[in-house]
């Protein structure tokens, strides 16, 4: 009998935010570390992607990554 694993909610929620900050490197051809750089100096996984994590996960891989890319921009000017 297959026994069904619960996850919890938090680290769901990392998991979501480790996949934005890989695509979204990915998308702009940087390392990791520049993007998660950037999103902790703006503060931004705590008051943009938590906050809103339940519009954010549904939304397409590359409208999400459009999206974390035009926050960055309007917090901070050109990446």
């Amino acid at each position: 009998m297959e026994q069904i694993v619960s996850i919890p909610t938090e680290q769901v929620v990392m998991a979501f935010v480790a996949t934005c900050i890989e695509a979204t490197a990915s998308t702009l051809g940087v390392d990791y570390s520049v993007v998660f750089s950037k999103m902790q100096r703006l503060e931004m996984i705590e008051k943009y992607i938590y906050p809103n994590y339940e519009t954010l996960h549904r939304e397409s891989r590359e409208n999400l990554i459009k999206d974390i890319i035009g926050y960055i921009e309007m917090r901070e000017g050109r990446l």
